[in-house]
């Protein structure tokens, strides 16, 4: 019996062209993309607006294209840490306590996201709600094995 693949990648494509983010995705082999932003559809986002994806992703990647916007932060939560209200570990604090609110422990399975991509728009993922989603996933399924695709 072959072990099923559970790997979750993260990727942000702030900093990357579309060439490079679309190789990244994949070279990765997972099956599905799954949008965690709260805006997908600012023109800085560029070739990865939420309408250009629902296309590119299938016709260049063969992954699916999924948006979970009840895994992104709220508008305001991200607004105060990018005006600098609040600090990264209080941004932090308030997402994962969002999430859990949010009953994702319950709403989600670990199928949801084994072979899949979370795409934000942060280039690193050191301080990206991504990173923070993936923790929370791993506390809930052990077994998956987070690989961020920089």
């Amino acid at each position: 019996m072959i072990e099923p693949n559970h790997k979750l990648y993260t990727i942000g494509f702030t900093g990357k062209s579309a060439e490079q983010f679309f190789s990244l995705l994949k070279e990765s082999k997972a099956s599905r993309l799954i949008d965690i932003r709260i805006n997908r559809t600012s023109q800085l986002a560029g070739f990865a607006k939420e309408q250009d994806l629902k296309f590119l992703v299938p016709e260049l990647t063969n992954m699916d294209y999924i948006v979970r916007e009840e895994l992104a932060p709220t508008k305001d939560l991200l607004a105060s840490y990018r005006k600098k209200e609040i600090a990264w570990d209080e941004f932090a604090e308030n997402y994962q306590h969002l999430l859990k609110n949010r009953l994702v422990h319950n709403a989600f399975s670990l199928e949801d996201f084994s072979n899949s991509i979370l795409l934000c728009s942060e280039k690193e993922p050191e301080k990206c709600h991504r990173t923070l989603l993936a923790n929370v996933l791993i506390e809930q399924f052990p077994s998956l094995e987070i690989i961020n695709l920089i």
